[in-house]
């Protein structure tokens, strides 16, 4: 794997992980919108224990090779270097201009719609049944009340187990399935608490953030290499049904990202502020503060022509 490739693949990670840090955002869209997401699975699912017995046998540099690990290694750099810096920073916009940055956002996800949609080669009855199911379901995943977390082991790795499932799945965000299951708060808090830690010297609570870190890793292990099967043999052998499928995440989780909406419930975050927790969506004419409706326009084309940008960079780079 050469240089600029490796390069390119750490840029394509880094947006996957700021994409993944938002409640909403799925990365799993920005791996299929720049041309990575087959790859990805693939390269996941080919994954197993022979990877360490190859290490040995024919040596790192064939292993890496035969296993694509740098392009997978590449990648997660870019995710986790961008998690670790981003996510005090989105969580920051979120708080200060909510409006103006899920504009931006829904301009993402709605040419993100068109761009995977149009990657169906064939329509039909069964594609568009497919379609509406998968927009149902998400449009539901955007409504439902978050649920309470229970501090138990078992809990922190089922969370990990669900949420790299919808962090893989183009249109159903990781980020906020964890704050439907009330882990959000506990694995971000764990996150930035793991590192503050750490500078502080104080290996007690370092420890008991690495415990929750290292079982919401095993769920998130499982997770990935159960569904990449289940996903790489969708592709291979119903990849119009799987497109329309993911089509329809993408259309229902527009609901969580419209610009305007009217709090219902709130919850205090991991560091003792006040947010919203269950929100639903209304008209610019119902928001109670200014709608702005001239800059979420701007930003949502913005973000529209972001993710055309980004097709015609992942395109270029493909070829």
């Amino acid at each position: 794997m050469s240089l600029n490739k490796n390069i390119t693949t750490v840029l394509k990670g880094l947006l996957m992980g700021a994409a993944d840090v938002v409640p909403g955002v799925s990365g799993g869209t920005i791996a299929f919108i720049t041309g990575i997401y087959e790859e990805l699975i693939k390269t996941i699912d080919g994954l197993d224990f022979n990877v360490f017995k190859d290490l040995f046998k024919v040596g790192i540099k064939n292993t890496f090779v035969k296993y694509n690990l740098g392009f997978l290694l590449s990648l997660l750099a870019g995710i986790a270097i961008s998690i670790l810096s981003l996510s005090k920073l989105i969580t920051y916009l979120l708080h200060t201009f909510p409006v103006l940055v899920w504009a931006f956002f829904f301009g993402l996800v709605l040419a993100s719609v068109l761009y995977i949609g149009k990657q169906i080669t064939k329509w039909n009855i069964t594609v568009l049944i497919a379609i509406i199911i998968g927009t149902a379901i998400s449009y539901y995943i955007t409504v439902a009340e978050p649920l309470g977390s229970p501090d138990s082991w078992w809990y922190i790795i089922f969370s990990g187990f669900i949420a790299i499932i919808a962090m893989i799945l183009p249109g159903v965000s990781g980020a906020f399935l964890l704050l439907l299951l009330g882990s959000y708060k506990t694995v971000l808090g764990s996150i930035s608490g793991f590192l503050e830690a750490i500078l502080a010297g104080d290996w007690t609570a370092a420890w008991n953030y690495f415990v929750n870190l290292f079982l919401f890793a095993i769920g998130c292990i499982v997770g990935l290499k159960v569904f990449s099967r289940i996903l790489t043999w969708l592709f291979e052998n119903q990849k119009n049904l799987t497109l329309a499928l993911l089509t329809g995440f993408m259309i229902g989780s527009l609901n969580k990202l419209w610009p305007w909406k009217q709090v219902i419930k709130t919850r205090i975050d991991s560091h003792g502020v006040e947010v919203p927790f269950l929100e639903k969506s209304i008209s610019p004419s119902s928001f109670n503060g200014d709608p702005q409706i001239l800059y979420v326009i701007l930003l949502t084309i913005t973000g529209f022509l972001l993710i055309l940008a980004l097709e015609k960079w992942a395109h270029k780079k493909t070829d």
